[in-house]
């Protein structure tokens, strides 16, 4: 068991007949008492910090360890998100290369459908052409016709009548 202030205050030597002067050790038990409580107390402050650094060091390490995890766990979901994006680039990569592929084929398609339309009306013309040619030389013909001449001798016939009946 350790000694304390109190143990070193109350210790008391016997007597001889020559001994140490009492007074001296007296003073050096006093003086070694206020040490040793001295030591006592700055043992029991230095515990005490110990205790509270060590406390420290816990904390610090329980953060540091939930850092670790959090950086860990933000690395993958880093990587999870990195991931998704390519994948998902790669989707609206293909959609958009079908939707070119659709709107590259509905081109096509309707250009051919104009192709044949233009070809419809180049024949339509041609028929319409000939009709009309056909027509106005019709219409020609009637006009050149000797019948327009004995119509209007018809009429100069008529005006003659016409004279006449007035004289009459």
């Amino acid at each position: 068991m350790a000694l304390t202030p109190i143990d070193i205050h109350n210790k008391t030597f016997g007597s001889r007949w020559r001994g140490y002067d009492e007074d001296e050790v007296n003073e050096f038990l006093e003086q070694l008492m206020k040490d040793y409580e001295n030591l006592l107390e700055e043992n029991k402050e230095l515990t005490r910090k110990l205790k509270e650094t060590e406390d420290q060091v816990a904390h610090f390490n329980a953060i540091e360890e939930t850092l670790q995890k959090s950086i860990m766990i933000a690395q993958e979901a880093a990587e999870d998100v990195r991931r998704n994006s390519t994948q998902e680039s790669k989707l609206i990569i293909k959609e958009a290369e079908k939707n070119a592929d659709r709107i590259v084929n509905e081109a096509l398609s309707r250009s051919r459908e104009i192709s044949i339309e233009i070809e419809d009306l180049k024949k339509q013309s041609k028929v319409f052409r000939n009709r009309f040619r056909m027509l106005i030389e019709a219409q020609l013909d009637l006009v050149k016709m000797d019948d327009w001449d004995t119509l209007l001798d018809y009429e100069q016939n008529t005006k003659q009548l016409e004279a006449a009946a007035d004289n009459e």
